[in-house]
């Protein structure tokens, strides 16, 4: 069986409401090609949502990560209260959190993308010509797809593990792993769309001969 043919397989088997078909069409080998064209749309998509409706090119991974940390704080606050003052404790108290912990890093990580705020050598990149600046920041921007592609193809084969073996939350009944993994490759098609938007904007900064490198501040726009 083909690449190709193992990539488009994936498509019916994500509606065929059969997580045992869809598991292993993610394990084939086709996964990486279908992901690799849905972090590419996903980037573009996420892109032009960001370009058209700019309340959520500010605020929509930062809105997400708040409310993540707000609800981790109220169920370790809660908990404390609950083990101290009246002899109880709900199991999903140590549990929960960590996965919500990880929603609130990677959507988190996708908005520190836009702000620039990783390792970028600005010091150094600063002192070349525009062209070998524009070459660093067009490799950084491949790496960067070629890491959001990792972790959508590895996330989400994940995800289909854990749906495909039922997997509840340790400590709660009703609450599956998976609708906290499923946010994995979701922040990672934004990220996708933070590295396509800035690529965009390095790219005409340097076609209109304005400064292509700025300095990136941790915790502010640029």
């Amino acid at each position: 069986m083909s690449l190709i043919s193992e990539a488009l397989a994936i498509i019916p088997a994500v509606f065929a409401d059969n997580p045992f078909g869809m598991r292993s069409a993610f394990d084939a080998d086709g996964m990486w090609l279908f992901c690799f064209v849905l972090t590419i749309v996903a980037g573009i998509f996420a892109h032009l949502l960001y370009k058209f409706i700019p309340f959520l090119e500010r605020h929509l991974e930062r809105g997400i990560s708040v409310a993540a940390y707000i609800v981790i704080a109220g169920i370790i606050c809660w908990g404390v209260i609950d083990r101290f003052v009246f002899s109880s404790q709900w199991a999903g108290s140590t549990t929960v959190p960590p996965f919500l912990f990880m929603v609130m890093a990677w959507f988190a990580c996708s908005y520190n993308v836009k702000l620039r705020t990783h390792l970028s050598f600005s010091e150094f990149r600063t002192k070349m010509p525009p062209a070998g600046q524009m070459f660093t920041l067009t490799l950084d921007a491949a790496l960067w797809l070629g890491f959001c592609w990792i972790a959508i193809t590895t996330s989400l084969r994940f995800t289909a593990l854990s749906i495909a073996n039922f997997q509840l939350v340790d400590g709660v009944d009703d609450v599956m792993k998976w609708w906290f993994y499923i946010t994995v490759p979701i922040a990672f098609g934004l990220m996708s769309g933070r590295v396509i938007g800035n690529w965009l904007e390095d790219w005409n900064n340097y076609r209109s001969g304005d400064q292509i490198i700025k300095q990136a501040v941790i915790g502010g726009d640029v």
